[in-house]
């Protein structure tokens, strides 16, 4: 059997794809990362792996570890929880709980997702440690976002409280809000409330600090995150019709630039790109060579309906390839995955989307195995070194 990789323009994807590079955004965050969710487009990444202070960002965490909880019976949002002394020592932004408390476990929610309370990540923390402590539901954070594939990030604490070696990156950060936005659409309107007075007690810490709720402009979560050391951060998402866009952004100098800066990013991303439709599920995109079946080739089609994020500018041609290889020893199973449809759009990174095989092909009789063989080899000949020897 002959083997070589195949490289195959498709013509029908090249003359839908007619695109003018979009304007790059140039973010003042010290570290970026902007995902459109509906296709998994990278529309920014500027330091998106590194390291750093997450600060109140990290509390989606726990929040998600509780919503975890929650949905396996380990917790109930009406059990009721005391307060330790460990919790009720935290400054910052807080819930003002004392030991003399006993919160359920909604309010706690409501209270980390709109107030950003320290002390309420503590509470739930040490309900859920396997031994009881912070430390140790930090532990288990970590052992979590591994597994999850955030691997960039390292918990001490369950909020943020500046602590050497509490990390997450951008990239991680995104990976996480889509993760509670796609595993947990019921708790996920939480973030989008803008108040929530817990008890009366601290009429003057009431309002949500996500500068970007009640704007019009389509935003509904996730939280904030200010330190010294880690400036003010953002991990937002924003719908506007079928679209929805997470954006993370840290190491910036103020509240309000923070404000404007999510603001321009969640404008630049619905304004600059625009959803298509490339192709329908089942549409044969290209054919690939088949060695030894009962017919020659196969259609190469995508397993779903395929759709790709393009700027919305129309211009010049950008090349979608197809990319096997082969010939493809039969049999072949219909909706066997045997090639990639690379899309790389100007402005945007290559998108990678599998394709399938159309129909079932049986391996061949003899003469059919030896005519397709043939045939294969007359025109792997007539290609050359170009076409994959």
């Amino acid at each position: 059997m002959i083997v070589c990789a195949k490289r195959v323009i498709a013509p029908l994807l090249a003359t839908l794809l007619l695109v003018l590079p979009a304007q790059a955004f140039d973010t003042r965050a010290s570290a970026a990362f902007v995902l459109d969710m509906n296709t998994g487009t990278i529309l920014l990444s500027k330091n998106a792996d590194e390291q750093l202070p997450p600060a109140s960002m990290s509390k989606l965490m726990t929040l998600y570890m509780a919503f975890e909880a929650i949905r396996e019976g380990r917790l109930r949002l009406d059990e009721e929880l005391a307060v330790s002394s460990h919790a009720m020592s935290y400054g910052g932004s807080t819930m003002f709980l004392d030991t003399t408390d006993r919160v359920s476990v909604e309010d706690l929610l409501r209270g980390i997702i709109v107030l950003s309370g320290n002390d309420a990540c503590a509470v739930l923390a040490e309900t859920l440690s396997p031994d009881g402590t912070e430390a140790g539901f930090a532990r288990l954070m970590t052992q979590r976002a591994q597994q999850m594939g955030m691997t960039n990030s390292t918990f001490k604490n369950s909020n943020g409280w500046p602590e050497e070696g509490h990390v997450m990156s951008m990239r991680d950060l995104a990976l996480l809000a889509r993760r509670i936005i796609e595993d947990f659409p019921d708790f996920y309107p939480m973030f989008a409330e803008e108040e929530f007075a817990f008890d009366g007690r601290a009429p003057q810490n009431v309002r949500n600090r996500n500068p970007l709720l009640g704007l019009g402009i389509g935003a509904d979560g996730l939280k904030t995150g200010h330190t010294q050391e880690a400036g003010y951060g953002l991990v937002g998402s924003a719908r506007q019709g079928d679209r929805r866009v997470i954006f993370v952004v840290s190491g910036l100098p103020s509240q309000h630039a923070r404000a404007e800066e999510s603001q321009a990013i969640v404008n630049w991303a619905f304004r600059q790109f625009a959803e298509r439709r490339l192709a329908k599920e089942g549409q044969v995109i290209a054919e690939a060579d088949v060695w030894m079946g009962a017919e020659p080739r196969v259609g190469l089609v995508p397993a779903k309906e395929l759709t790709a994020l393009v700027p919305v500018l129309m211009a010049d041609e950008v090349k979608a390839e197809v990319v096997y290889t082969g010939p493809i020893r039969a049999p072949i199973e219909k909706g066997q995955e045997l090639a990639e449809l690379i899309l790389a759009p100007e402005g945007l990174p290559e998108t990678r989307v599998p394709l399938v095989a159309d129909r079932a092909i049986e391996r061949g009789g003899f003469v059919s195995r030896v005519t397709t063989a043939s045939t294969v080899l007359l025109r792997r000949l007539n290609e050359g070194p170009e076409g994959g020897f």
